[in-house]
């Protein structure tokens, strides 16, 4: 059984830095896609990043580009997503999501694995 186990969230300054963890456990993940979701009070959960764990290939949503990067380490099983000049819009439960495949969809019905979410709470 797949699981997932996010870490790394907190409260944090507006310009700062976190870097959330995800450490994965249950398969062999070379031929998945991971991807970071996040969803704030109100509002749907939304993608952030996605990688492609045999290939490398990333993807960041627009918000987050050269702010946020994704990425994995195939030896420990672990996926990051780490996150720099943060901004109060950036608060929000942050899930590590998996699915197997090889295409990095935007969506979250489509990944079938999912973490039980970290805080990330950004002040201004």
């Amino acid at each position: 059984q797949v699981q997932l186990v996010e870490s790394g969230g907190g409260l944090v300054q507006a310009g700062g830095s976190l870097r959330l963890s995800c450490t994965a456990s249950g398969s062999t993940f070379s031929t998945y896609v991971m991807g970071w979701f996040r969803q704030a009070p109100g509002k749907e959960r939304e993608f952030v990043a996605g990688v492609n764990w045999s290939s490398g290939r990333t993807y960041h949503t627009d918000s987050v580009k050269g702010r946020f990067t994704i990425s994995r380490d195939n030896a420990k099983n672990m996926v990051y997503l780490q996150m720099n000049s943060l901004k109060p819009e950036d608060t929000a439960v942050y899930y590590c999501a998996a699915r197997s495949g090889s295409v990095i969809f935007h969506t979250p019905r489509e990944y079938d694995y999912w973490g039980q979410g970290t805080q990330v709470t950004v002040s201004s």
